[in-house]
């Protein structure tokens, strides 16, 4: 073998060599981060915390280490610092830090997502506190219920448990007692003790705050599901929810950028619509900056601003489809809330206010048979009515919508206040007007023998019977 064939050799199996140590290298560099992202940056203070945590909470490290946070140099640290005074802070291993991170903290450095997060109603959710909701959680059902179901969503005041002086009780460590009954508590609305309201971890877990996650439609279903709000439900079963199932791979949900009809075209989730960019118009952390209608309360409103607000989401949904289309949605939209309005809703809190105001049912929620009745009319089948119709699932507009209201409105909610009137001719006035209403009419006066005679042949030629 000639000298120049051996240098050649030797010249190719050090390439080798050195190959493999490269890659044994990068596996080692990555041994830590699932997700193939570079390695932690672990800098100053937060070596310490990382080391010790590793034994500790093994798992909220490796998780952070599959962060962005982790890629930048974001430790521990940076996002649990404290300051003197604050309620929750402690000393720890030399420093101040503080349990809970909440939107203050994040806004050191993300000060524009914080801003528009604490105009939105998200950031507002705790305030439902006084509402007929928390009244039956804490009241009618029991305070444990509303603390591990209503709070865990919508958040709570997060408070200490206090001596009989009201300072704060603390551990041997100096860390702050929390009150069991308000923490753990990652509600959307949560009351934080630095004064702020809101929790970012409720769509971005931690510690990896991932965008893939807050991207996710599961994230939303977490709060916005059930019988009073069952948005996860209406899109899993829509088409655009059939889409993204179908074509997850190809939502590109880790991209650092994710903009409709740049980043990803295969579906819309709920992030797609109320909150992503488009090529018109950036991100936003206001969940309701392109909501038009309130399908929250008995009677829909259409919200301030809200030609502003549908233009916005128009613009969403003109990226997928032509303008035609997305007039006639709306359309179709309007005159479905418009018929819940007009056809139930209205006439049925006429009916519960007449019968307060002559004193045919109590002041207090609840203890009378028709308050349930009328909570389950507009808070549960009326929503989902809603909600299908604006979220394009027909079996919950239709089914678990129209169909349980019209029931609960015909055979419970007027049988009931006919039977609390007893004799009294103002409240039996109100429900004779309602019933003369041509929408109405089907049930006090019947429908004509031409239309019965219609349906009964449609369904003998179609079933034979």
């Amino acid at each position: 073998m000639s000298l120049r064939m051996k240098q050649i050799i030797v010249a190719v199996l050090s390439l080798f060599f050195l190959g493999s140590l490269l890659i044994v290298a990068w596996i080692e560099a990555h041994k830590h981060v699932p997700g193939g992202r570079p390695p932690a940056v672990v800098t100053g203070v937060n070596k310490q915390c990382v080391s010790c945590h590793e034994d500790k909470t093994p798992v909220i490290v490796a998780q952070w280490r599959d962060s962005v946070h982790a890629q930048k140099a974001i430790g521990c640290y940076e996002c649990h610092q404290a300051e003197e005074g604050e309620p929750d802070a402690f000393r720890h291993e030399g420093h101040l830090i503080a349990t809970i991170v909440s939107p203050k903290d994040c806004s050191r450095c993300h000060e524009k997502e914080a801003s528009e997060f604490l105009a939105s109603h998200h950031a507002k959710a705790a305030q439902f506190v006084g509402s007929l909701d928390n009244f039956l959680g804490e009241i009618v059902e029991g305070p444990l219920a509303a603390q591990n179901g209503c709070w865990q969503c919508h958040g709570s005041p997060v408070r200490f448990l206090t001596d009989a002086a009201g300072n704060v009780l603390r551990d041997e460590t100096g860390k702050p007692r929390f009150d069991p009954a308000t923490w753990p508590n990652t509600g959307i609305g949560r009351m934080n003790p630095d004064g702020s309201n809101g929790s970012c971890t409720a769509c971005h877990s931690r510690h990896v705050f991932s965008k893939a996650m807050a991207r996710q439609p599961e994230v939303c279903g977490k709060c916005h599901m059930g019988p009073d709000h069952p948005q996860i439900e209406i899109y899993n079963e829509s088409k655009h929810g059939i889409a993204f199932r179908t074509r997850i791979h190809e939502m590109n949900l880790d991209s650092p950028t994710w903009v409709l009809g740049e980043d990803y075209t295969a579906a819309p989730t709920c992030a797609t619509c109320h909150m992503s960019a488009t090529r018109n118009q950036p991100v936003t952390h206001d969940v309701g900056a392109r909501i038009s209608w309130t399908l929250r309360p008995v009677v829909s409103t259409k919200l301030e601003n809200w030609e502003k607000r549908r233009e916005a989401m128009k613009d969403v949904c003109n990226h997928c489809h032509g303008p035609d289309f997305v007039n006639a949605f709306y359309e179709q939209f309007d005159k479905s809330i418009e018929l819940y309005n007009e056809k139930f809703a209205k006439p049925a809190q006429r009916i519960m206010n007449v019968l307060r105001e002559k004193g045919k049912i109590t002041p207090t929620p609840f203890d009378d048979e028709i308050e349930w009745t009328f909570f389950l009319l507009w808070h549960h089948e009326g929503r989902r009515a809603r909600m299908g119709v604006s979220m394009q699932g027909p079996d919950y507009t239709q089914w678990h919508g129209f169909f349980e209201l019209a029931h609960r409105f015909y055979f419970e909610l007027i049988p009931q206040a006919k039977e609390l009137a007893e004799g009294d001719e103002d409240v039996l006035a109100v429900i004779e007007e309602i019933s003369q209403m041509p929408e109405h009419q089907w049930k006090w006066k019947g429908v004509s023998k031409e239309e019965i005679q219609k349906i009964q042949q449609f369904y003998k030629e179609r079933y034979g019977q």
